[in-house]
């Protein structure tokens, strides 16, 4: 079969297909023939620089999600034939991923996408949901509770898991309020008829309690450590912040206090999506048909050759949207 095999770290453009054997089927995971995938930050990070960490075993397949068709079922409850999709708990780093024409997958890893979301869902949309949806969707839902009388805040507003988050929200009528680091991302945002947009320089906070007075109910953070601080001060009582992402490139915040850092009467939560279920990724399809969501897709390739232009068209931040494959049609 075709893959993508990555033999240390990288640039975007050093990305080379090869052929490999197809993997031999075995007890507790299901082979799949891959559709689609979506291309995601975390597998830049890993080309980058992650790969040389002790805990990733090259060489590796990367891709941490996928939808495709079962070929052997193995031990598993699923048939020859169904259509799943894949994602998280160590897809593509700690096992190989979906950047091939095959992935042998564990059955707690692999869901049945259902009858009703096969009729209702374009492929494109079907590969465009799992990693990316499911992420917004337990951010804003699971970890921030969020209601329609909320005012929202999401920073990274034009990131992937940004835009999807924007539709969700926008979906059950919330305010909000969405930055972009450009002018053009401000467009973007405009153009999906956010509330209030705001250039975002690491500081706008005055910015927000202009708009707000009291500050902000909820607060969706895809930049991470380098505004947390700032977004803490766009949250009002009682208001709670999800950090979901580290599109400012720290990933941890030196000397952390807690009890300094985050301030009374305030909360700090994370959504960590290595953990989906069948029932999750059932609710979250289940919303997007009937809330009927468009997801925001920027890029279809449709040649695992054209990897390398799909990782710098996603290092370039100019996506505006999900970076996809469509290996084949269902």
């Amino acid at each position: 079969m075709k893959a993508v095999v990555l033999e240390r770290t990288c640039k975007a453009e050093d990305l080379k297909v090869s052929e490999v054997p197809i993997p031999e089927i075995v007890e507790d995971k299901v082979l799949i023939r891959v559709k689609g995938f979506g291309i995601n930050r975390s597998e830049v990070i890993l080309r980058d620089y992650e790969a040389d960490e002790s805990y990733i075993k090259l060489p590796r397949i990367p891709g941490i999600e996928c939808v495709g068709e079962v070929i052997n079922p193995s031990n598993s409850n699923f048939k020859k034939g169904d259509i799943v999709c894949c994602l998280m708990g160590g897809m593509g780093r700690t096992y190989d991923g979906s950047y091939a024409e095959y992935t042998l997958i564990p059955i707690k890893n692999t869901f049945k996408i259902q009858d009703e979301s096969l009729e209702k869902l374009s492929l494109e949309k079907l590969i465009s949901i799992p990693e990316t949806y499911f992420t917004a969707f337990g951010s804003l839902f699971e970890c921030l509770d969020l209601k329609k009388e909320d005012i929202l805040l999401i920073r990274g507003g034009t990131s992937a898991a940004g835009l999807s988050a924007i539709q969700l929200a926008k979906s059950i009528n919330a305010t909000i309020i969405a930055t972009s680091r450009s002018e053009k991302g401000i467009a973007k945002l405009k153009d999906l008829d956010v509330d209030y947009t705001i250039i975002d320089n690491g500081n706008i906070s005055d910015e927000v309690l202009k708009i707000t007075h009291n500050g902000v109910d909820k607060v969706l953070d895809f930049i991470g450590a380098t505004s947390l601080k700032d977004s803490m001060n766009s949250l009002k009582f009682r208001g709670i912040i999800c950090v979901t992402g580290v599109l400012g490139g720290e990933e941890y915040i030196k000397n952390f206090d807690p009890i300094t850092y985050v301030p009374n009467g305030k909360y700090l939560t994370g959504f960590f999506s290595n953990y989906p279920s069948q029932e999750a990724i059932d609710e979250l399809f289940k919303f997007i048909i009937d809330y009927n969501v468009e997801t925001n897709i920027s890029k279809i390739f449709t040649n695992l050759e054209d990897i390398s232009k799909a990782h710098k068209l996603m290092e370039s931040n100019k996506a505006q949207g999900k970076i996809i494959f469509k290996l084949e049609d269902l």
